[in-house]
């Protein structure tokens, strides 16, 4: 069997730039992919939680002591020292059963019957730390000696086929790229029509382990492509990171904008210049467009316990959700419908951990408009009530389908909002 290194260096250039190469490569691998689970009754995603109270020796309760167990002098200190590990070994299911618990379904149905997508997104995050702890588990451990976290949801998916909160959902994935520190997670949900499990989402999470005692980054095990299908998706992981590499480079908080979007920001702003008078100072909103100010949306939230994780930080799923619940008003108030249906998660990057008792505040906008199309940007951030100092936690990327070819598009005015623009621009054509 080649190595990985190998089989990286035979992808050409512009290939491993391919964002149809890269679909592609995804969608072979994951049709052929399907390891049966080893338990005859798959486990809920409530039994996946509970799993993982016990992988992580959490909290029961708030304010409780964790007792020490010594587990974290089990931490090792090289790669090497640790098994190598296969698709397969890390490769779970769980079920949301929505279809059949008649009261788990209320917390997942919305106002108008369909789903309320804010829960799946805590359903990924929950399932995503659960597969990266069954990587990287060493044999008959009850507690993990590392602590996983979710660093980056690089993409979620959404087919045409809308989710049902009247079916249950089957959710499926494993570890499909690993490196020394972190693990590329790819999941599926599923739902069931006309007898045969069909998917209605594919999700890929980046996950980063942590070493409890010095905060420092703790080795995992390797992971070892078993054939060629493998070997697509492992491959398929290591293009994903040197994307994530190029596009870090290209970011307009530290180059400039490219010619070519140079030229769009120009030719937007001539869009706005008064054409009976000769200056730059008058500035005249097009036909059926809205000002990008206006479209700002803003929510403070409290962070009690609650809404904390198994490490007493405040939950990502429970960010990613309110997130998501924001901008989905913000669209729904854009397009005067609720008939807005989410198409794309994409790059939620988890820049620092949320405090229990700290203020967050979202900010949602409209940064890109494209015929039926939203892109939609969601910033959070911590507020320090003594001082007021603001600290930027996540942001977060949506694009929503409105179904209205007629949508009026965004139109940004100052050079910020340009930027925002061209930004959201580069995450819709992603």
């Amino acid at each position: 069997m080649a190595s990985v290194s190998k089989l990286t260096r035979k992808i050409p250039s512009d290939l491993l730039r391919s964002y149809q190469y890269r679909r592609k490569l995804l969608s072979q691998s994951w049709r052929t992919r399907n390891y049966s689970q080893t338990n005859t009754s798959i486990q809920t995603i409530q039994t996946a939680r509970n799993r993982l109270k016990e992988l992580v020796g959490a909290q029961i309760s708030w304010g409780t002591q964790i007792q020490d167990d010594g587990s974290e002098k089990n931490i090792i200190t090289q790669q090497s020292d640790l098994p190598t590990r296969t698709m397969s070994d890390s490769y779970t299911e769980a079920m949301i059963p929505v279809g059949t618990d008649e009261i788990l379904r209320e917390k997942y149905i919305n106002f108008y019957g369909g789903m309320r997508f804010g829960r799946i997104l805590e359903d990924l995050d929950t399932f995503a730390v659960l597969i990266s702890y069954t990587h990287s588990t060493q044999g008959s451990e009850k507690k993990s000696p590392i602590s996983i976290v979710t660093a980056l949801v690089d993409r979620i998916e959404l087919g045409e086929q809308p989710f049902s909160p009247f079916k249950d959902i089957k959710m499926k994935g494993s570890v499909t790229w690993a490196g020394k520190t972190s693990m590329e997670i790819t999941m599926n949900l599923e739902q069931e029509e006309a007898l045969e499990w069909k998917k209605v989402l594919t999700a890929r999470f980046v996950m980063v382990a942590r070493n409890p005692l010095t905060k420092k980054s703790a080795f995992i095990n390797a992971l070892k492509p078993t054939n060629q299908e493998e070997e697509k998706i492992f491959v398929l992981g290591e293009v994903n990171k040197v994307k994530r590499q190029e596009e870090a480079k290209r970011n307009l908080l530290k180059t400039p904008p490219h010619e070519n979007e140079i030229q769009i920001v120009h030719e937007h702003f001539l869009k706005t210049l008064d054409p009976s008078s000769s200056t730059f100072k008058i500035r005249v909103k097009p036909e059926n467009s809205v000002w990008m100010e206006q479209t700002k949306l803003k929510n403070l939230i409290i962070c009690f316990p609650e809404q904390r994780n198994l490490y007493n930080k405040i939950f990502g799923g429970f960010l990613m959700r309110k997130a998501f619940e924001l901008a989905w008003t913000s669209a729904a108030l854009y397009s005067k419908s609720r008939q807005v249906a989410i198409r794309t998660v994409d790059d939620i990057v988890f820049r620092k951990p949320v405090e229990i008792g700290s203020l967050l505040f979202l900010s949602s906008e409209i940064v890109y408009t494209n015929g039926s199309k939203l892109q939609l940007k969601v910033h959070a951030e911590v507020v320090n009530p003594t001082d007021y100092t603001r600290a930027t936690t996540n942001d977060f990327h949506f694009t929503f389908d409105t179904k209205q070819e007629d949508l009026p598009s965004v139109i940004p005015k100052t050079y910020a909002e340009f930027m925002l623009f061209l930004d959201g621009k580069r995450h819709y054509e992603s």
